[in-house]
């Protein structure tokens, strides 16, 4: 990394979202400092980044002490996003201990780091704070219904409490916050085991599998390509806006899973066959976002059709299994008679 100037923190930023944000900084010219404990992340997410002579990783687990990389970075950090949580309900809920208390400790750790250093910080929320809604489309002033004590508490509830202790900062005057709550977001980068419906979609039609819904399709969501994300989290950070409370960062096209599935069909060109399996506890029936706030007060709307954004992630997990299956065809011969068995089947 080069000497000098400000430098951004970016907890997280070897994750899904974390990795796009970071390519952005960097395409801006900001000097990048990356903070991952890997937990979730792809290693891979970092090769391009580590090209840049602005970009620096640090492996570190933020409900931990901040390593010295860190703190003794602290007269130049002049903004920390924090992006450090699992966000997928397999992923998060594989360990709920650790992901609450990456919600926060770990977000306690971040904002000393912001008080101390004078940066500015954001907190990257989620949707779920308003749990299975009972209000459509969800605004930023609706509290929510969250079941404190189901499977998905531990990053609902985690991320409520982080929100809590962000704005008790910013009451105080110790740091100049900002809170995006992303709804669902997709793209590149993302993990073949997420758990989230799109990767899920994409993975299982390219593996030739029935794609596996749960409930009976009609439960609906928004989706907004990462692209569009990262621009909303930058414009959320630069605004001199202190008043702005949370903002939902997502897409307001709403539609069903089974809507979905059709997008899905006309992208990859073929009939995608389904099978059912129970909706999981506590799983929203309904998630679309008011981005009135956004729109009005960031200038920022979603603009990639979801068609679009679809193909880009289609075209990117081929390119991952091809990858994937040449590694393997290098380990054992056998298993690339198998990959090129598999490639086929695309």
């Amino acid at each position: 990394m080069t000497t000098g100037g400000e430098l951004i923190l970016v907890a997280g930023g070897a994750g899904f979202i974390g990795s796009h944000l970071c390519q952005a900084l960097l395409e801006q010219g900001k000097n990048v400092l990356c903070l991952d404990n890997l937990q979730t992340a792809r290693r891979e997410n970092l090769l391009e980044l580590e090209a840049y002579s602005r970009f620096r990783f640090v492996e570190a687990d933020i409900t931990r002490p901040l390593p010295r990389q860190i703190l003794g970075q602290t007269d130049r950090i002049s903004r920390i996003y924090n992006l450090a949580c699992a966000a997928s309900p397999d992923l998060y809920q594989a360990d709920p201990e650790h992901t609450i208390l990456t919600c926060v400790m770990g977000t306690n750790r971040l904002l000393h780091l912001a008080e101390d250093s004078g940066a500015r910080f954001l907190l990257t929320s989620t949707s779920e704070v308003y749990g299975d809604p009972h209000v459509h489309p969800q605004t930023e002033n609706y509290r929510g219904n969250v079941s404190c004590t189901g499977p998905r508490a531990c990053y609902d509830e985690g991320k409520r409490a982080a929100e809590t202790m962000a704005f008790d900062f910013a009451r105080s005057g110790r740091a100049d916050v900002r809170v995006a709550r992303i709804f669902n977001t997709y793209g590149p980068n993302m993990r073949m085991d997420d758990g989230r419906v799109i990767s899920n979609f994409i993975c299982q039609a390219l593996a030739g599998k029935p794609l596996t819904i749960y409930g009976n399709g009609e439960q609906t969501r928004s989706f907004c390509y990462v692209s569009d994300t990262v621009d909303g989290l930058l414009r959320l950070m630069e605004s001199g806006d202190r008043d702005l409370g949370p903002v939902n960062i997502g897409n307001p096209t709403e539609l069903t899973i089974a809507e979905l599935i059709d997008t899905l069909e006309a992208v990859i060109g073929s009939p995608l066959p389904t099978v059912s399996r129970p909706l999981p506890v506590d799983d929203p029936k309904k998630r679309r976002p008011d981005i009135a706030r956004a729109t009005d007060r960031l200038g920022w709307c979603p603009g990639t059709p979801l068609s679009s954004g679809l193909a880009a992630t289609v075209a990117w997990f081929e390119r991952e299994l091809r990858s994937n299956r040449a590694r393997n065809a290098e380990r054992s011969p056998a298993a690339g008679l198998a990959a090129v068995g598999g490639q086929q089947a695309l």
